[in-house]
């Protein structure tokens, strides 16, 4: 594994959430983070079926637009009655003409749920693919799961995305309603973030 010698890193995310999260991560190292709003880079477009594919557009993506190592994050919700959807398009299903609605995603997913498997638990899973990208080309993949199911009505106005509905295995609390400290120490994003810790030390 090639290891992270460097003082900047930059986190290729336009998500304030996602940043906060990445951020708070990485803040033991003492690694200065920047991220892909405050260089103006745009948003690659996310060709790829899988979250590894479309993590490796965005950080090699930010890496050759800056030559700064990069670090970038696919992440979405499975759920199993729905044959995974939505995966790699979670956050396609909030679109709207004015933006990302997850209020309306998560509406949509409860009703995708219901025409599909009417009764619960509603198996699902969070998962997060880490890529750290350097200039050259190299690249660095980390995975994480968290397993739980999708409850409703919604509940709680804590984190971002789809946690109000899902709540995580051993926890009768939803993401949304978790403190997100806490969440972050158990989320699919610590995860695969305790495997990209080896990256960073020396």
């Amino acid at each position: 594994m090639r290891k992270f010698t460097g003082d900047t890193l930059l986190v290729a995310t336009h998500n304030k959430g996602k940043l906060e999260e990445i951020s708070a991560l990485l803040e033991p190292f003492g690694i200065t983070v920047t991220s892909a709003a405050e260089h103006n880079l745009p948003e690659p477009e996310e060709t790829e079926a899988t979250f590894v594919g479309n993590a490796r557009i965005k950080a090699h993506a930010a890496a050759k637009a800056t030559g700064l190592p990069a670090l970038s994050d696919d992440s979405g919700i499975e759920i199993d009655c729905l044959d995974g959807a939505p995966g790699v398009y979670t956050a396609d299903w909030a679109e709207t003409p004015e933006g990302r609605d997850f209020v309306l995603a998560m509406t949509r997913t409860h009703d995708a749920i219901l025409k599909t498997c009417a009764s619960a638990p509603w198996i699902a899973r969070f998962c997060a693919t880490l890529v750290l990208a350097w200039p050259d080309g190299h690249d660095e993949v980390f995975a994480g799961t968290m397993e739980g199911q999708v409850t409703w009505p919604m509940r709680g106005d804590q984190g971002h995305g789809y946690d109000p509905i899902f709540q995580p295995n051993g926890y009768d609390i939803t993401f949304g309603e978790m403190d997100r400290w806490e969440k972050n120490k158990i989320s699919h994003r610590a995860n695969a973030f305790a495997k990209l810790v080896e990256a960073f030390e020396s």
